[in-house]
């Protein structure tokens, strides 16, 4: 017995004698050796404890001696005596006949494919020397679903990994996306293939995230932004999330984790946006609101916990999977939702300029802003208070489109009056950022007093549940944070039984928060790139000179010029909402 007490088993593989523990697999016992086996549904979320392990693409196949036929090294587990060759021609013969017959069944239209350069199976093709496709004969044809705001799912795409199912039902617990179909013409996608828009999809995105092929991509808004910058006629104004800050680097081979807070204020400026804004003000202005709801609801024997509500797309899923407890989200718009409505309103007059006119360009993490924009209850004012929703992914298409050596650009400040940011407003981006920030303000508003330790490092890390309690006064407040929307299930379970009592609670539809949101970047399962954006995101913060939200003067000046107190009647009528229990599909 060793490594931790697992019975240990001796192997062989690829004539290298090795000693592993029993119960794991030839290739989690390749990787250990630094042997590369190709796979293609494999996806393993370590930090999430889940492995996709369908073993239906069978590109792993290796050779076992005494087996006569090939096994999938993704979920064959090791026994003693075991040898085995990943090398043989056999195995590599295999595989490439594997991506042979996924190819005969799949679009040849890679140059006009979204995840062009970005997709596995073409990079696969390329690592396996497939130049030619030898099989040739019928193909599925489907529609694409264009139902939606957020996402594209073109079926035709599918190469029934099932990693998006895994997604889907084991990890965000949202059971939208099943096999549909048996043989050639199986696919992946909502019960009886109903459109995306009629099911209970909450547009989290993290399907997408792990989609090996274009199947799941998100809707394209990146000529509807060219239109606009192109129009005289049009104000055009951008803002970007913080999570983006600490990502997009990673589009122009910059290490995970860079800061480029001053390059992007550059490169949209070069993109020609008429002003350039950080939804970093707009969460400070969210903290004011939050904390005031939440001091509200303690001394007045309102409705507890209350749950912040700044991610779409677990507001979504509350709506569809707990209708019962729509008392207890925070009523504030999310940020960038709150920048538009400010942009269309104070901007507008102070500078005598038709709201008609502003565009509201907002640069996101995230898939669910696409269909948060177009909700009801937020475009009744002002058309749309955001009218364009991009990615990170788009964003950075658009910066190569242009030419912009974005690696190399100056550093420049965002405009005024509403960029400026505190660094409350930058932990937004990354799990229990949120309530972080929102404490940071109530402890002083409660207290009266100055709190110097602004980090409220209780509530952070990367557990998928957690809690901590922090002491205002002689009030233990009581908070629970779960990111991803499997926990958010049990969160919102407990407190629903009864078992949990909280004061406050932070929900993240995405692992990680903002900084693991399904419109970032790909980073194909390696969870340490969003771990190192976390780590940036506090950075950040922390290189702030003001760090609360009620600190920001331009805030301060927005309400005394325009919205008055907080929580007040104008800030509850610009800057609040209602949810609406949905049916479960």
């Amino acid at each position: 017995m060793s490594e931790n007490n697992k019975e240990m088993v001796r192997i062989t593989i690829n004539n290298k004698e090795m000693e592993v523990p029993r119960g794991i697999t030839i290739l989690e016992v390749s990787n250990r050796a630094n042997i590369k086996i190709p796979t293609l549904c494999h996806l393993d979320l370590h930090d999430l404890k889940f492995v996709n392990q369908t073993a239906s693409c069978r590109v792993c196949t290796v050779e076992l001696k005494g087996r006569n036929s090939l096994v999938p090294a993704c979920v064959t587990k090791v026994s003693d005596g075991m040898i085995i060759r990943t090398d043989s021609l056999r195995a590599i013969n295999a595989r490439r006949i594997a991506v042979e017959l996924l190819l005969s069944n799949h679009p040849n239209e890679c140059f006009t494919c979204p995840k062009n350069l970005e997709c596995e199976l073409q990079a696969l093709a390329k690592e396996l020397g497939v130049r030619e496709i030898k099989w040739h004969g019928e193909k599925m044809h489907y529609d694409k679903d264009l139902s939606s705001d957020a996402i594209v799912k073109d079926p035709n795409k599918c190469i029934m990994c099932r990693r998006c199912e895994t997604m889907c039902n084991e990890v965000q617990t949202c059971g939208i996306l099943s096999a549909i179909g048996r043989g050639f013409d199986a696919i992946v996608g909502p019960a009886f293939n109903i459109p995306m828009m009629e099911s209970s999809c909450t547009y989290c995105g993290q399907c997408v995230a792990v989609c090996p092929t274009a199947a799941l991509t998100e809707v394209n808004h990146t000529d509807k932004v060219w239109k606009a910058l192109s129009d005289p006629d049009k104000h055009v104004v951008v803002q970007v999330a913080p999570a983006i800050r600490v990502a997009i680097g990673e589009l122009f081979g910059m290490e995970p984790g860079t800061i480029v807070t001053g390059q992007l204020a550059t490169a949209l400026k070069n993109m020609g946006f008429d002003a350039v804004f950080d939804t970093d003000f707009a969460a400070d202005l969210t903290i004011m609101e939050e904390a005031s709801e939440l001091i509200h609801r303690i001394e007045h024997g309102g409705t507890l916990p209350m749950l912040t509500s700044c991610c779409p797309a677990w507001v979504k899923f509350i709506e569809h999977q707990f209708p019962e407890m729509l008392d207890i989200p925070s009523t504030c718009k999310s940020p960038h939702i709150m920048l538009g409505v400010v942009a269309k309103t104070y901007y507008a007059k102070k500078l005598g300029i038709d709201p008609n006119k502003i565009v509201v360009v907002s640069v996101m993490p995230c898939i669910a802003k696409k269909a948060e924009a177009e909700r009801p209850e937020l475009t009744k004012d002002y058309h749309n208070n955001v009218d364009i929703v991009i990615t990170t992914r788009e964003f950075g298409a658009m910066l190569k489109e242009a030419g912009i050596d974005f690696k190399n650009l100056p550093e420049s400040d965002f405009d005024h009056p509403l960029g400026k940011s505190t660094g409350a407003s930058v932990i937004f981006g990354t799990t229990g950022g949120v309530i972080e920030a929102a404490l940071r303000t109530a402890y002083e508003w409660l207290t009266g007093e100055e709190l110097t330790d602004v980090e409220f490092k209780q509530l952070r890390g990367m557990e998928g549940v957690r809690e901590g309690t922090v002491k205002i006064k002689d009030l233990d407040i009581k908070v629970g944070i779960a990111h991803g929307l499997g926990n958010a299930r049990r969160l919102l379970e407990d407190i629903r039984d009864g078992k949990s009592k909280y004061h406050a609670i932070e929900i993240m539809a995405c692992p990680g928060g903002c900084v693991g949101g399904g419109g970032q970047p790909y980073h194909h399962g390696n969870e340490e790139i969003v771990k190192k954006r976390q780590q940036a995101i506090y950075n950040e913060d922390r290189n702030k000179t003001l760090r609360k939200s009620h600190e920001n003067p331009e805030i301060l000046k927005l309400y005394e010029e325009y919205l008055g107190k907080p929580y007040g009647k104008k800030a509850h009528e610009l800057l609040h909402t209602h949810y609406e229990a949905k049916e479960r599909i």
